[in-house]
């Protein structure tokens, strides 16, 4: 019995001392990462922002003397399927614009000014410059929506992620007064519907658009589309995007009765949550110039009407829902802004029906 225990014991014994690192997790390449991204997250921020990079929570200190009755509105969503553009094309410094607008947008469309944004990265192995290059991105967005980007995560997890793969996600804070807030509540049938151009797909449908693009069509990342004047992976990789400086002039000077950021769902999803009972609306969809790539991906994968305008933004990315008399006075604001809007339809009664003409 004895002899079985010691040599049960031996067994056990080992000479391989691992380190974290022989994990697959890098602490030094993290450290080093940080330092890279520093003077991105630096230039974001505002006189709101105490303290810096490196602590444990970020803090902003809220001036709420600006306001009356201060609401913080929150938002978080991620990048989709586009990251798998962003990998076939090895190229990273626009996809955090992606994450930066579909948080800032969504937050837009109830009135709020966008204060401070927190990003979540998690990658298989961590490569500092990639992560730096990821991270411009998301500061370039941050700063061109007045926002300051106080925190974020790194976090590597070996063996999770394919090599060379990372996701990505984040989450806004802005802050609207009470009764400013933009609710819907107030669109009634007459009401016109104000569109602002997409910069191209932004970053919903891809599921669709890579079966398209790469399985029906066999297009490599680099097909070069004479429409596109550019190569596929340029066009798809387009970042999506930031509304904030277009919008947020327009809620002092006039009566916003709905706003509506075009995601997935398009049209048919998105529109009817911010219409009240009682209430539809009708869509000139040819009242915008119709972007190539939603021309070609249509024809490519033989997709019927219907389903590009419930799954794409179709070359709208914001609406904004109006009194018919302050239309005029809206497109001029935004011309004298070199905004580009398109007035598509109006509201009807009905039902949460979107019809399209």
């Amino acid at each position: 019995m004895a002899d079985n225990q010691k040599n049960n014991s031996e067994t056990t014994k080992t000479n391989v001392q691992l380190t974290y690192r022989d994990a697959g997790v890098d602490i030094d390449a993290g450290n080093k990462a940080v330092e890279l991204m520093k003077r991105h997250v630096r230039a974001t921020y505002r006189q709101e922002v105490l303290g810096d990079i490196g602590g444990f929570g970020g803090l902003f200190a809220l001036n709420a003397g600006k306001y009356r009755q201060p609401v913080l509105v929150s938002g978080t969503d991620g990048v989709g399927t586009k990251l798998k553009i962003a990998f076939m094309a090895d190229k990273h410094d626009t996809i955090g614009q992606d994450g930066v607008a579909m948080c800032v947008n969504d937050i837009l469309v109830q009135g709020a000014e966008p204060l401070f944004f927190l990003d979540y990265l998690a990658v298989g192995k961590l490569e500092p410059e990639k992560v730096a290059s990821i991270v411009s991105g998301v500061a370039m967005a941050c700063r061109e929506s007045g926002c300051a980007l106080i925190g974020g995560e790194t976090a590597e997890m070996a063996g999770f992620y394919p090599d060379g793969e990372y996701d990505i996600a984040g989450f806004a804070v802005g802050v609207v007064d009470r009764d400013k807030i933009i609710t819907g509540e107030k669109v009634k049938p007459g009401d016109v519907i104000i569109g602002l151009p997409s910069s191209g797909v932004h970053s919903n449908g891809y599921s669709l658009v890579r079966k398209i693009c790469f399985d029906v069509k066999k297009f490599s990342i680099d097909t070069y589309i004479p429409e596109f004047g550019r190569t596929l992976g340029e066009e798809l990789l387009e970042p999506t995007r930031l509304y904030p400086k277009a919008c947020l002039p327009l809620f002092e000077k006039f009566d916003i009765h709905g706003m509506v950021h075009i995601t997935g769902g398009g049209f048919y999803d998105n529109i009817p949550r911010v219409l009240p009972e009682n209430c539809g609306v009708e869509v000139d969809t040819t009242a915008w110039p119709e972007l190539p790539v939603f021309k070609l991906l249509q024809e490519w994968g033989g997709v019927a009407k219907a389903e590009m305008y419930r799954t794409f933004n179709m070359g709208i990315g914001m609406i904004l829902i109006i009194p018919a008399k302050q239309a005029a006075a809206v497109q001029a604001d935004l011309a004298a802004r070199n905004e580009k809007s398109y007035l598509i339809g109006k509201v009807i009664a009905g039902e949460h029906q979107v019809e399209l003409k």
